[in-house]
C-alpha cells in the first residue's frame, strides 16, 4: 500500500484485490456499489461482498440499464438479489465506486479496475453518497421474485404440479417456446439454477399460486 504525501491518512492507492477485500471485510452496516458498464463474468460484487451478504450487511447495487438486455447477467443478478442485495438500474452510472459503511469510498483509478483509490475524506465520501442516493431514487428496481406477473406465477404453479411444457402451454394458450422463455425469465428473477429450485423458492416466499 502506498499513500500520497499530501493526505497520507485520507487517500491511499491500493493494489486490488487483496487490499480491497480487506477494506470490505470491515463492513458492518451497508455497502453501496455502482458500476458503469456490464457486470463481467464474476458479477458486480467481489468474493468479500458475498461474505458480507451472508453476514447480513445491506447491499445497494446500482447498474446501467444495459444489463437488462443480457440474459446471462440477468440470471446472475437474480441470484444476487436472492442472496439479499437490492439492485436498481439507471441509464448511466458516472463512476465505478464502492462505499463501505458511509466512511470509505473505493474508486477505480482506470478503466481496467486494476488500480483503485480508497478515500476516507468525509467531504468526498459524503458527495459520492449524495450522488448515489439521487440516482438510487430514480433507478428502476431489477424485477424481483415478488413482481412475477399472474401468468408467470400460474406457469410456475402448473410446472410444479407436474405439467409438461406442452400441457402447460395448452392450458395457458401459448406456444411451448413461450413457456420455455417465460420459465427462463422466472428462474432469473428467483435466482434459481433449476426449475425445481425455482418452485421451492416461490413456495418459500409465498408467491406460488394454487391451481384452480
Amino acid at each position: 500500500m502506498t499513500t500520497t504525501a499530501a493526505e497520507p491518512d485520507l487517500v491511499a492507492v491500493l493494489s486490488a484485490p487483496a487490499a480491497v477485500d480487506a477494506a470490505l471485510g470491515n463492513a458492518v452496516r451497508e455497502v453501496l456499489v455502482a458500476r458503469t458498464g456490464g457486470t463481467g463474468a464474476g458479477g458486480p460484487l467481489r468474493h468479500a461482498d458475498h461474505g458480507n451478504l451472508r453476514r447480513g450487511v445491506r447491499y445497494r447495487v446500482l447498474l446501467t440499464d444495459c444489463v437488462r438486455s443480457r440474459p446471462a447477467e440477468v440470471l446472475r443478478l437474480g441470484r444476487l438479489a436472492g442472496a439479499g442485495a437490492e439492485i436498481r438500474t439507471v441509464p448511466q452510472v458516472p463512476a465505478d465506486v464502492t462505499v463501505v459503511d458511509g466512511t470509505v469510498a473505493i474508486l477505480a483509478r482506470d478503466r481496467a479496475g486494476e488500480d483503485v483509490a480508497m478515500v476516507g475524506l468525509s467531504g468526498v465520501v459524503d458527495t459520492v453518497i449524495a450522488l448515489f442516493d439521487r440516482l438510487w431514487l430514480v433507478g428502476k428496481p431489477l424485477t424481483s421474485a415478488e413482481e412475477l406477473c399472474g401468468r408467470e406465477r400460474e406457469l410456475l404453479a402448473l410446472l410444479s404440479a407436474g405439467y409438461t411444457d406442452e400441457s402447460a402451454a395448452a392450458r395457458l394458450g401459448v406456444s411451448v417456446r413461450t413457456v420455455r422463455r417465460m420459465m427462463s425469465t422466472i428462474m432469473a428473477r428467483l435466482g434459481a439454477r433449476s426449475r425445481f429450485q425455482a418452485g421451492l423458492r416461490a413456495a418459500d416466499r409465498g408467491i406460488l399460486m394454487p391451481l384452480r
